[in-house]
């Protein structure tokens, strides 16, 4: 099932598919801490790996795996990831996000999960989405809750990262 990837616009920001000129997105994200212990990102800068990340985006729509913007700056400068991905429940799915670096702070996470929140809302077949944020950031918990997600449980050991289980917190938004 090919899902159809739309251009979502948000509050200074436009929810996009990845182009090969966010190439740098990615090398940046790569060198982060966290971002490639919890997604995809290569955790080399290699321009190469880079492009690989984003033909990957790009097959999650078309195998029906899930739906993966860039989140652009108002100048179309890709700042971040947002994916909404339909989970085995029917009705349901889970979203992540992550913001480069160099582009923390800006509100940009907060922009783009209220874009995709609303543009979820018009999926007749979808009812409620979920995050999962570690207890330790505060700032991620904030941009969910202000985009309507509400705290539903601490999940102990819920996921690996970087081969170490960690606690989660799993938050919840009714659509309809």
């Amino acid at each position: 099932m090919t899902l159809r990837l739309p251009v979502v616009p948000g509050d200074g920001v436009t929810l996009r598919a990845f182009r090969a000129t966010d190439a740098p997105l990615i090398q940046e994200a790569s060198g982060d801490e966290l971002i490639p212990l919890i997604t995809s990102v290569p955790a080399t800068n290699d321009h190469a790996a880079a492009l690989a990340f984003i033909d990957r985006q790009h097959e999650r729509s078309r195998t029906g795996e899930g739906y993966s913007f860039a989140i652009a700056d108002p100048a179309d400068r890709a700042v971040g990831q947002i994916g909404l991905w339909p989970r085995a429940d029917p009705g349901s799915a889970s979203v992540g996000y992550w913001i480069r670096p160099t582009a923390r702070r800006q509100g940009h996470a907060a922009a783009a999960l209220g874009a995709l929140v609303d543009w979820a809302g018009t999926l007749p077949a979808l009812a409620r989405l979920e995050l999962y944020v570690e207890p330790w950031n505060m700032g991620s918990a904030r941009t969910a809750e202000r985009a309507g997600f509400e705290r539903a449980e601490l999940m102990p050991a819920w996921r690996s990262v970087g081969g170490t289980p960690r606690d989660m917190v799993r938050y919840a938004l009714l659509l309809h």
